[in-house]
């Protein structure tokens, strides 16, 4: 305790609706404290909210108007004077007294007439054990906020590391520019429509929209492994380099699989990019890969980023053909309602189509990205 002592010029703050009970309470603790007086309870919660609130309240509990029953349970229910200890003083000396004003918050409880050597004593004592009160929430207020800002740090980086791995993939691929951000971007604006439908209300919480949104960029990371050759040939694949590409979805779970094994814990977001890179080209009528599955078989991750994924390749230029409008797009997206995609998110992007349209454009790849990509591609050697 010895750093934690009250200090020699703390505050007292003395309420009490008699001059002489005030005067002479004054007169014992200002050798040692800085007094405030009151005389009623409208005057002291004034005082007690007020920018130099006291460090400790002795309260009368008989006063005219507001009795200091009701000051002390007042002071108790605003945050700003919660902290405050009182200490009832009163002539009231009943168990029954006493009882009700701890139960109120109340710290102690002294009966007049006092002995000054008992106030001193029990008031430097709460003195001391509200400064060790008052430095523990400090240290924990401090400790949060460095946890906070601790976490904040580890997400930022952890985002970053997804972006970088994400982007690698993308890099491989001559056709993608942007594609990850507007993907990402699509999935988290097609989930916010859809979070109170009573299919996905269930999993569409504000804490796995953000987690979608994090693993939404690693649905391409199995692209990696697929050959140049492949990857980056300008046109239609022949049927055996589509079986290879279609790889690319299980390539990308199994090397997150790795990655969450290497942690040797799970993960939320990596569970979200496991069912989206595995399952994100798998079509609700069951003719999609790698799997077959059908319908509802599909995780939910996955089905929005098919509805991402589609719309993304329809409306963006490749070196090797032009985008569609969106206008196009959209009814293309329409015709696959219930065979390609789920019903229920197709009506929920026609809803919100138009927000894809802006996503779209704010991430828009320039010409010159365009033409970058075809350049490399003309000088690429897929031997």
């Amino acid at each position: 305790m010895d750093g934690l002592r009250y200090t020699p010029q703390a505050t007292i703050l003395v309420v009490d609706d008699a001059p002489d009970n005030l005067a002479l309470m004054s007169s014992l603790l200002k050798q040692d404290f800085k007094v405030k007086v009151a005389s009623d309870g409208e005057k002291a919660l004034k005082i007690a909210a007020s920018e130099w609130p006291p460090d400790l309240i002795l309260l009368d509990i008989m006063m005219p108007g507001m009795d200091g029953y009701e000051v002390c349970q007042r002071l108790k229910h605003d945050p700003k004077t919660m902290n405050i200890p009182v200490i009832f003083l009163t002539a009231k000396a009943e168990v029954e007294d006493e009882k009700k004003g701890l139960e109120l918050g109340a710290v102690d409880f002294i009966s007049k007439p006092i002995s000054p050597p008992i106030v001193m004593a029990r008031v430097k004592n709460h003195l001391a054990l509200k400064a060790t009160a008052d430095f523990l929430r400090d240290q924990n207020d401090y400790l949060e906020l460095e946890v906070a800002r601790r976490t904040g740090e580890v997400t930022a980086i952890q985002d970053v590391t997804i972006l970088i791995m994400a982007s690698l993939a993308e890099t491989r691929d001559a056709d993608t520019g942007n594609h990850i951000r507007r993907t990402q971007f699509y999935v988290k604006a097609l989930a916010e429509r859809l979070r109170d439908h009573p299919r996905f209300a269930w999993f569409l919480t504000e804490s796995n929209i953000k987690l979608l949104f994090k693993s939404a960029p690693l649905h391409d990371i199995g692209k990696v492994g697929i050959p140049d050759r492949i990857l980056l040939r300008p046109g239609r694949f022949e049927p055996h380099e589509f079986d290879i590409m279609k790889t690319h979805t299980t390539l990308g779970y199994d090397a997150i699989v790795q990655a969450e094994q290497a942690l040797g814990i799970n993960v939320d977001f990596l569970s979200f990019a496991k069912s989206i890179a595995l399952s994100h080209q798998e079509k609700w009528d069951g003719s999609g890969y790698p799997q077959g599955l059908r319908g509802d078989d599909i995780p939910i991750p996955a089905r929005l980023m098919a509805v991402a994924d589609v719309y993304d390749a329809l409306i963006c230029r490749r070196v090797y053909k032009k985008g569609m409008s969106h206008e196009k797009a959209v009814q293309i997206m329409i015709e696959g309602r219930g065979t390609h995609f789920d019903a229920d998110m197709i009506d929920a992007f026609v809803e919100i189509q138009e927000e894809f349209r802006a996503i779209a454009q704010r991430f828009a790849d320039s010409d010159a990205d365009v033409d970058k990509k075809q350049d490399f591609l003309a000088h690429a050697d897929l031997c």
